[in-house]
């Protein structure tokens, strides 16, 4: 299997060998030493301050924002949040679920945020803003320069969602300003799924002490405290936190966050080169380097994703509900891929246009 899905991705050999071996008991002196060292990369990654903490939470992405929301946001808080797509939405869904006042600014499908569109929300009452980096569902990259530069001149407290950006688009908490971020183990860092992880500034840890989270399992104060000692509250999902210290130590050992930026931006132009010959295009003009969305300029009947899955094996992410009728399918370029792993997708499609599919 070639997998340019967008999560769980292409895991290497290295992570893939850990993940066979016996998963051992947690409460050691030996996993609370891993899990420091995971804490102490992360932020080294995100260029975080050394006064910041990470927490590793059992659960899917969605686990992260969710426990975001429960902790850092209280009924004194406004919330503006940037709604482009199916997880931009969700965090919409999230702050009204948990009663947290928010606005949203709609995006678009597949559009770009804008200085103009932001000047709309300036000097209004809002104490937080929350972007989804990297709206997945249609891949496009929203400017966190630009997104900065609005929370600070506002004071807004600022939690970003890198689950899909991380790695793959420069992020840097001190420069930026961002309070939270929010990623995960089955996107760039290629691993398994089964962690959600939560960097949090400063600021945003004294927001967890002052808050009351009506949850046992979700509390981000109780894990803070057991983290100072490299533990969870509960049962972690240990093979995966053992993956996740190979792959940071690779990626730390490899030259670090700046190397590893540079390949996946090398990895989606050489795609988005390649894909130029078909009758497809590329329409978005603020693509996060994570993925491709690709599609057909004109209607297409075949469906590109399953052939290319049972006829090649080769997995491509399918395009969501809300995406337009000439959307194909969307290509990821996190993982353990390479530029020969990108022709052999070109392969496959010129195999499918001779058989006249499109």
């Amino acid at each position: 299997m070639l997998n340019f899905a967008l999560g769980p991705v292409m895991s290497s050999e290295l992570i893939l060998k850990v993940g066979s071996q016996q998963t051992p008991y947690f409460r050691t002196p030996e996993f609370s030493k891993i899990n420091l060292e995971n804490e102490q990369i992360m932020k080294e990654l995100l260029h975080a301050g050394e006064d910041s903490r990470v927490i590793f939470l059992t659960g899917s992405g969605t686990s992260g924002m969710e426990a975001t929301v429960m902790n850092v946001f209280d009924e004194n808080d406004k919330v503006l949040i940037v709604n482009g797509g199916g997880f931009g939405q969700r965090f919409v869904d999230l702050c009204e679920l948990h009663n947290i006042e928010c606005d949203d600014i709609k995006i678009d499908f597949g559009h770009c945020l804008t200085a103009e569109i932001l000047d709309e929300y300036d000097d209004k009452d809002y104490t937080a803003f929350i972007v989804n980096i990297c709206e997945t569902s249609s891949g496009v990259y929203y400017d966190i320069d630009l997104i900065s530069d609005f929370c600070k001149r506002n004071n807004l407290f600022l939690v970003v969602d890198a689950v899909s950006s991380f790695l793959c688009d420069d992020l840097n908490m001190i420069e930026h300003n961002v309070d939270v971020v929010i990623t995960g183990s089955q996107k760039a860092l290629a691993c398994p799924p089964g962690i959600a992880i939560i960097v949090l500034s400063k600021d945003a840890i004294e927001r967890v002490e002052k808050n009351s989270c009506k949850s046992m399992y979700f509390d981000f104060e109780d894990m803070l405290i057991n983290g100072i000692r490299g533990q969870t509250p509960f049962t972690p999902a240990i093979t995966v936190i053992l993956q996740l210290n190979a792959r940071l130590n690779q990626i730390k050992e490899n030259g670090g966050v700046e190397v590893e930026l540079k390949r996946v931006s090398d990895l989606a132009k050489d795609f988005r080169e390649k894909i130029k010959e078909f009758p497809f295009e590329v329409k978005c003009k603020c693509l996060s380097n994570a993925v491709t969305t690709v599609h057909a300029k004109e209607k297409i009947d075949a469906n590109i994703v399953e052939i290319l899955k049972n006829e090649y094996d080769i997995w491509v992410s399918t395009a969501r509900d809300d995406l337009s009728s000439t959307m194909l399918f969307r290509v990821g370029h996190m993982g353990n891929l390479t530029p020969e792993d990108n022709d052999t997708l070109i392969e496959a499609l010129r195999d499918i246009q001779k058989r006249g599919l499109f």
